[in-house]
């Protein structure tokens, strides 16, 4: 923590999260706060005789409004993205859950394991990186009946599809630990390979998994948006960024601040967790911290 506030694009970054985050929790209530309703139509604040394009500028702000409305259905604009910004942030925490589970499962075993099971899952881990989680994506989502909630579908698509790189990186990690003295002396003490990895490898593994969750997670955010976007996500009328996003498509020349806000959000939410998990990879690497101290020593003098 203290590495990390140091560096003022950590703290910037992370203070744009924490708003986000706090902003998506409290949806319900902003939305109550300004009376409307991210499902409610307003047939009368659009223009059917344009094609249903906002009535007013800047598509349609104005004190009840105060991003505009949805062109074609006149749903509040600021209500929508507030609860498309708890799907896309409940989807990429989830996921990237999930893909850890599986991965630090999967890696811990394959590190432990002998020769055979080490083959075995490293040549499965293979398969599964190797694998277009995209296109596997679209196809997964495309057959399941349209009843099943398409959050956790999301999460659960993504996450058994993207655990390959956590498992790299555990098995490795676990490769080299496994040769150290106060491993050694835990097996010597009579403990079972589990026992040594709950107890001696995870705490040792604590800081590159929580590297590459920092990676993840604005990874799978953009997963989500081009699933969404593609139509094979979120369905209607649940808002998602990325479902905004692909019906802007035919609004962009009317209405374009309905597709600056939604690519905005996104942009800003996958830069500052993008900055935030660099940050973090630095502040977890003696190494790396010990680097840059040198560098600006140099530079300084």
């Amino acid at each position: 923590m203290r590495r990390l506030r140091s560096r003022p694009s950590a703290v910037l970054s992370a203070g744009v999260l924490a708003v986000l985050v706090l902003l998506a929790l409290a949806a319900p209530l902003l939305t109550a706060l300004a009376g409307q309703d991210p499902y409610a139509y307003h047939d009368e604040l659009v223009d059917s005789a344009r094609g249903g394009v906002p009535i007013g500028s800047f598509g349609g702000v104005s004190a009840d409004h105060w991003l505009g409305v949805e062109p074609g259905t006149g749903r509040d604009l600021f209500a929508r993205l507030l609860y498309g910004a708890r799907i896309s942030l409940l989807v990429a925490v989830g996921a990237t859950l999930v893909q850890l589970a599986i991965g630090v499962a999967v890696g811990l075993a394959a590190g432990l394991g002998n020769r055979f099971t080490d083959h075995l899952l490293s040549r499965v881990t293979d398969v599964m990186t190797a694998l277009p989680m995209l296109v596997l994506g679209i196809a997964l989502t495309a057959v399941v009946p349209a009843d099943f909630p398409r959050p956790l579908l999301l999460i659960l698509v993504i996450g058994v599809l993207g655990w390959g790189g956590a498992s790299r990186i555990v098995r490795a990690q676990t490769l080299t630990l496994k040769r150290l003295d106060f491993v050694a002396a835990a097996r010597l003490g009579g403990n079972g390979p589990w026992r040594v990895a709950r107890r001696e490898l995870l705490p040792s593994l604590a800081a590159p998994v929580i590297t590459y969750a920092a990676i993840l997670l604005p990874a799978n955010i953009v997963v989500e948006a081009s699933l969404s976007f593609l139509g094979v996500g979120v369905k209607p009328p649940t808002p998602s960024w990325g479902q905004m996003l692909s019906n802007a498509q035919t609004w962009f020349r009317a209405d374009p601040l309905y597709v600056l806000l939604p690519a905005g959000l996104l942009l800003v939410t996958v830069l500052a967790f993008t900055v935030l998990g660099d940050a973090v990879r630095t502040a977890l690497d003696p190494r790396e911290a010990s680097r840059l101290r040198v560098g600006t020593r140099k530079e300084d003098s």
